[in-house]
């Protein structure tokens, strides 16, 4: 299944990218299984993925939300303010 998936600010920067197309293995069904799979694939972002958002298709959705083929996730962390 090929998924493309979008990093934001400090996760960009771990990431060492701002985007990328990615064919991910069948055992990847979910966004938690996805980000397990991230953090394997670059592992800068190993345990550090915790505190983040995950938006699928423009909308957040929890861990267990199911991936299809084509959609687009966003990787957002934790925004502070002052």
């Amino acid at each position: 299944m090929q998924i493309t998936v979008l990093y934001f600010s400090a996760v960009r920067e771990l990431a060492g990218r701002s985007e990328e197309v990615l064919e991910v293995p069948h055992v990847v069904r979910t966004v938690a299984d996805l980000a397990a799979h991230l953090a394997k694939l670059h592992p800068p972002l190993a345990g550090r993925l915790g505190p983040v958002r995950f938006a699928r298709n423009e909308e957040f959705v929890e861990g267990g939300a199911v991936l299809t083929a084509g959609d687009v996730v966003a990787v957002l962390p934790p925004v502070a303010g002052g």
